[in-house]
């Protein structure tokens, strides 16, 4: 079985029980696990690969908790760009109707490049319309070639405008075909082992693309297979418009009638929730994938995330579309998150001498809701930390470099105050994934040029 000694480096961040961060410590990993982690003297002084990250700060791979590949075709698109929700989705969803499987696969490919190359090592996907042949395959398949964990949403909108949903009919499939299509990608690719780098997420996009029926048919046959869900809810003010006219309830409310509140489930956004559906969230074990950048760039508003971990809700980071982020660094999204959240709290809070001023989040919280805090939201118990008999997941910093610069009294804090960089290395289950800054399982500089060319055919230009 391989091994991988890691020695060394500056500081070792667990985020485990007792959040500690260990110094003159190295990590020795066996078959993909960490087999010991402590002080350096105790530990084997040889391995099959020797990492020798002096002058680096090691943590546990951030852990994505919402993406759609597909959308880095569409990055920054000026029909879009100061759209919207809503206004946002119709104005892409007939580009996206163009595309094929091959888009799929390059558009896939160079979101998890992106995020490998910002200390990434698990990512959630939510691929919700397959036109022109496309299939959750396509992406899967992609995923195997770059080398980091995926949790493959098999997506679905089933309302189109002809039945009152918001997308045009030309993007929505039937619910038969959804539901057979789902059972099947379970029955071929679902892992849920300890250290599993594939698993399956029944996801129907979003309360005003998809049907009641879907809803509670895909809630029943995720539980027969020991699944997740997961969907959008609860993004913008329209929303609650929308599933107060269509269901007679607002969106929290409605996933409760529909069967979709349980440990099992985590929403995306859930931007616009009051106080007893938080404690909803919490009592239930309902997740939430937390997407500040996307959040800011539609102008949909800021999660009350500090009252979500007050009431014990679990919170992961997501990067969202890299068509309503324009951008898949996973580290990028921990600062907004930070930074986002203090924002509100100044919002709220009159006076920051005042005694009941709200917290500010910390660049340590920040860390631990995408690491511990995304491994909550997907159900896994083997990654989110730096312990024995957990994946040997993990990405480095240099902390020797002009960013860094001034920053040497408390060099965790440093990676998110001062302005994020790329990952120098990248780690998934023992695997070199990014090595010295340099990606190791893709040509980056072919992918941009096949990606660009798919962009070019997309958009017809």
């Amino acid at each position: 079985m391989p091994t991988l000694l890691v020695k060394n480096a500056d500081l070792i961040v667990t985020m485990d029980g007792q959040d500690r961060e260990l110094k003159d410590a190295a990590i020795f990993c066996r078959d993909g696990f960490i087999e010991q982690i402590g002080s350096q003297a105790d530990l084997p002084q040889s391995a099959d690969e020797i990492l020798d990250l002096s002058h680096h700060i090691v943590l546990p791979g951030l852990i994505n908790t919402h993406h759609h590949f597909y959308q880095t075709l569409t990055r920054a698109l000026p029909a879009a760009q100061d759209a919207n929700l809503f206004n946002w989705l119709t104005t892409l969803y007939p580009i996206w109707a163009r595309m094929t499987p091959e888009d799929i696969f390059t558009s896939t490919q160079t979101a998890l490049a992106e995020l490998a190359l910002s200390g990434c090592t698990t990512a959630s996907d939510h691929l919700y319309l397959f036109p022109n042949g496309s299939k959750l395959d396509d992406e899967i398949a992609a995923a195997a070639e770059i080398g980091l964990r995926l949790h493959a949403s098999r997506g679905s909108m089933s309302l189109g405008q002809s039945q009152g949903g918001l997308p045009p009919d030309s993007v929505v499939d039937t619910e038969e075909n959804i539901l057979k299509d789902s059972e099947r990608l379970i029955q071929r690719y679902h892992d849920p082992k300890p250290g599993s780098k594939l698993q399956i997420v029944l996801a129907p996009c979003s309360p005003f693309s998809v049907t009641s029926e879907l809803m509670r048919e895909s809630a029943v046959l995720a539980r027969k297979y020991g699944v997740h869900l997961h969907t959008h809810l609860a993004e913008t003010e329209d929303e609650d418009d929308f599933c107060l006219a269509k269901f007679g309830h607002k969106p929290v409310a409605y996933m409760q009638t529909v069967d979709w509140i349980g440990d099992d489930v985590w929403f995306a956004h859930s931007v616009w929730v009051n106080e007893a559906e938080m404690d909803l969230y919490a009592r239930h074990g309902c997740g939430v994938a937390h997407c500040p950048s996307s959040n800011m760039r539609l102008a949909s508003g800021i999660a009350p995330v500090m009252n979500m971990l007050a009431r014990g809700v679990k919170l992961g980071l997501g990067v969202d579309g890299s068509a309503s982020n324009d951008g898949s660094h996973m580290l990028n999204e921990v600062r907004q998150a930070m930074l986002l959240a203090r924002l509100n709290s100044g919002i709220k809070g009159a006076s920051r001498s005042a005694p009941d001023a709200p917290p500010l989040m910390t660049a340590r919280q920040a860390l631990s809701i995408a690491t511990r805090g995304g491994a909550s939201v997907l159900g896994r118990k083997d990654i989110g930390s730096l312990e024995v008999g957990k994946c040997a997941d993990f990405f480095a910093m240099d902390l020797n470099q002009l960013d860094y610069a001034g920053a040497i009294t408390d060099p965790l804090a440093a990676i998110l105050f001062c302005q994020p960089v790329k990952a120098n290395w990248t780690v998934v289950g023992g695997e070199v994934i990014v090595r010295e800054g340099h990606l190791t399982t893709l040509d980056v500089r072919k992918q941009v040029e096949k990606h660009n060319q798919a962009t070019k055919r997309l958009l017809q230009i």
